[in-house]
């Protein structure tokens, strides 16, 4: 499906899974006028079964079709993994697309820190990444910055927000090492460096062993995309049009069912043509 000729562009928003989905809430208030594309990677979920070569030339494949076939305003990367991975190659790929990238949060929290104790919780590979390094370098030298990157957090909340029951002791052991305490000080901040995690904020703050700032970056991210988008006179929303496309072809029940709690058709189809293909089984992630 792609715009109608007589509509607004619409809003591309991808990620791995169904995180992304954080970011989509944020923007569609902001950006009501529009219609919104929602891009699962489903079959390539998770990325951290992937060799980073590998990754890039998938994630570039992907929006080649993605852009032929929906033709947006504007694509939103709210994936921390994919964007610090292949943010530059994809501006250098698509010149006359706009990309809004999802980067972790980490000059706000350390202009927000009291403590200067700010952890960052994502995923190994976003924290092995020197996109993540060169923030905090750029950001917060002044600061005590703990990279925490779990394995199986992504999948968890995945899990989460289809209705699967997670023990509390398995999340715990997800996050503990977020919480540091330094020379009389704790960590006050951390930040949430995957768009799947702040599904599980509230399981998060029952479990801190103290009350820290758990830095949800999508609204940040919504702004920034509705600075990009043109504001259009008495537009409105399209009739019928946000949808979320997964790459497997193959939404189950439960994921259908989440799509139409966010306003989304979920399609079936395969959009990409590269639901069957298989990372190199390297861990980055």
């Amino acid at each position: 499906m792609t715009a109608p000729t007589n509509e607004l562009k619409p809003v591309l928003v991808f990620d791995s899974g169904i995180g992304g989905l954080t970011v989509l809430r944020e923007a569609r208030v902001l950006m009501p006028e529009r219609g919104f594309v929602y891009v699962a990677d489903d079959a390539g979920f998770p990325y951290g079964g992937w060799e980073e070569q590998a990754l890039k030339e998938r994630i570039i494949g992907l929006f080649g079709k993605l852009l032929q076939d929906y033709d947006p305003e504007v694509c939103i990367i709210a994936c921390n993994t994919a964007f610090t991975l292949v943010g530059a190659d994809l501006r250098v790929a698509f010149p006359q697309m706009t990309f809004v990238g999802t980067v972790p949060a980490i000059k706000p929290a350390a202009e927000r820190t009291r403590s200067g104790l700010v952890s960052v919780l994502a995923t190994p590979g976003t924290v092995k990444r020197a996109y993540t390094r060169d923030l905090i370098q750029s950001f917060a030298q002044q600061c005590h910055v703990r990279l925490v990157g779990s394995e199986n957090l992504a999948r968890m909340a995945e899990a989460y927000i289809r209705g699967d029951a997670l023990s509390d002791e398995a999340v715990l052991a997800e996050i503990d090492q977020c919480f540091v305490e330094k020379e009389g000080h704790k960590t006050d901040i951390v930040v949430l460096a995957c768009t799947h995690y702040p599904f599980m904020a509230n399981l998060f703050r029952r479990l801190a062993p103290w009350p820290v700032d758990w830095l949800d970056p999508a609204e940040a991210i919504a702004r920034r995309a509705r600075t990009l988008v043109p504001l259009v006179a008495d537009a409105v929303h399209p009739d019928n049009f946000d949808f979320a496309v997964f790459t497997s072809g193959n939404p189950d029940f439960a994921t259908r069912r989440l799509m139409q709690g966010f306003g989304l058709r979920a399609r079936a189809e395969l959009s990409c043509g590269l639901a069957k293909s298989s990372p190199e089984k390297l861990s980055i992630l």
